[in-house]
């Protein structure tokens, strides 16, 4: 395993690692008569398709210092956005990459085990207001979300407002994926806290906002405020003990998700524990309350494996792939592809795994969603990220950032 791999992986996760054996078995689509399994993307393209389709990745930059996010501005420019684990949030023109970061924050930012500079989404008016909302771990270990003000060009690191904190217990498992949903709201997605296991049961706690997407109206008190406003239409807004921000519960380390910039379904990649990767899907239509499982349940599997399950199976939402290990064992969810550049492509939601480097895709078949391998690559995969016009990028933890191409 590369060094570089090495830096950001904790002592926990290299026992699960080094724990796993058996073959290695494709991922599958979670069948349909399981309880409250999903249905599948809404618009999916033919499976002849995803049959046909094989990906190449083609290097745009390269040097980054552990590279964890690639995002677009939204506002037409064609420039890209990658976020280091140190802190700093760089610009690439045309493959160039700018000679001073857009936003500096190292220095503030902590960087051992999973933590660092983990999400970053422009607000959907950044050509007009210049505002941007970073997630990050600060020095005593605590997500927080921010936002700062910028002159489209930089950003000034002296104008963050903070608008959430999260105490942090372990130094892994902290999600810290955010991104503007299609109904203006900002979703933030935590992980359990840590450090194996969900030794606090925050996973199924409604009173805590570790192990849960958040959806937070940034908005609430004017535009682009600095308060975490609830959304009035929020779950559990009238839940007595439960965190008002709570979209959905029952994760244990959402490692990037996405929202279809077509249809405005979510798309979730939840990291497992020993056994299971998964992705999970959320209808656009969703009034949100999904309970994901963990740690009840590790994918479809009773966690611990030996519990006896006395839950209702019928009041969880199952994961629509999930996958063993050694298949893989880190899961990095994508996106689904909407760009122009490749017809074949379009539709298909991209997935991929930090370990192994295999990438995945998922497309309807004739008897509902399937998912075959795509491509096989050297890289650890910490994010997939869009552009302005929906074109895919990858960013490898060990340094590049790579365009997805379909031949």
């Amino acid at each position: 395993m590369p060094h570089v791999i090495r830096a950001i992986l904790t002592t926990a996760l290299f026992a699960t690692l080094l724990g796993c054996a058996g073959p290695a078995e494709p991922p599958t689509i979670v069948d349909p008569s399981t309880p409250s399994a999903p249905e599948g993307p809404s618009t999916p393209p033919e499976s002849s398709r995803l049959e046909d389709l094989k990906i190449d990745f083609v290097l745009v930059a390269d040097g980054f210092d552990q590279p964890l996010y690639v995002t677009g501005a939204g506002d037409g420019s064609g420039r890209l956005f990658v976020a280091e684990k140190t802190g700093a949030l760089w610009t690439v023109r045309d493959g160039e990459i700018d000679d001073t970061p857009f936003l500096d924050l190292r220095g503030r930012v902590s960087t051992e085990s999973e933590l660092g500079l983990l999400g970053v989404a422009f607000t959907p008016d950044f050509a007009a207001s210049g505002v941007v909302y970073v997630s990050y771990t600060d020095l005593s270990h605590a997500s927080v979300l921010s936002r700062f003000d910028s002159d489209g060009v930089t950003a000034d690191p002296n104008s963050e407002r903070v608008l959430l904190r999260v105490e942090q217990p372990y130094a892994n498992h902290n999600g810290g994926g955010i991104a503007f949903g299609p109904d203006g709201m900002l979703y933030l997605g935590l992980g359990d806290g840590g450090s194996a296991g969900d030794p606090l049961r925050a996973g199924q706690d409604l009173s805590t906002p570790l192990g849960k997407m958040l959806r937070i109206d940034v908005g609430a008190t004017g535009a682009w405020s600095t308060q975490a406003g609830v959304p009035a239409d929020n779950p559990f807004v009238d839940v007595a003990g439960a965190d008002p921000l709570i979209w959905s519960y029952g994760l244990r380390n959402p490692w990037r998700f996405s929202f279809d910039r077509e249809t405005g379904d979510l798309w979730i990649g939840d990291v497992g524990q020993n056994a299971l990767e998964e992705v999970n899907f959320q209808p656009a239509a969703s009034q949100g309350g999904e309970n994901w499982g963990w740690s009840l349940f590790e994918g479809t599997d009773p966690f611990p494996p030996d519990r006896d399950v006395t839950e209702n199976r019928d009041a969880f939402a199952w994961p629509l792939v999930e996958y063993r290990h050694p298949t893989g064992k880190s899961v990095t969810g994508g996106y689904v592809y909407r760009g122009d550049a490749f017809p074949l492509m379009r539709g298909v939601y991209l997935y991929g795994d930090f370990v192994t480097g295999r990438v995945w895709g998922v497309a309807r078949g004739p008897d509902g969603p399937e998912t075959r391998e795509l491509a096989t690559t050297e890289m650890a995969i910490s994010s997939f990220g869009e552009d302005d016009e929906g074109e895919l990028y990858v960013v490898d933890f060990q340094g590049g950032l790579y365009r997805v191409e379909a031949r």
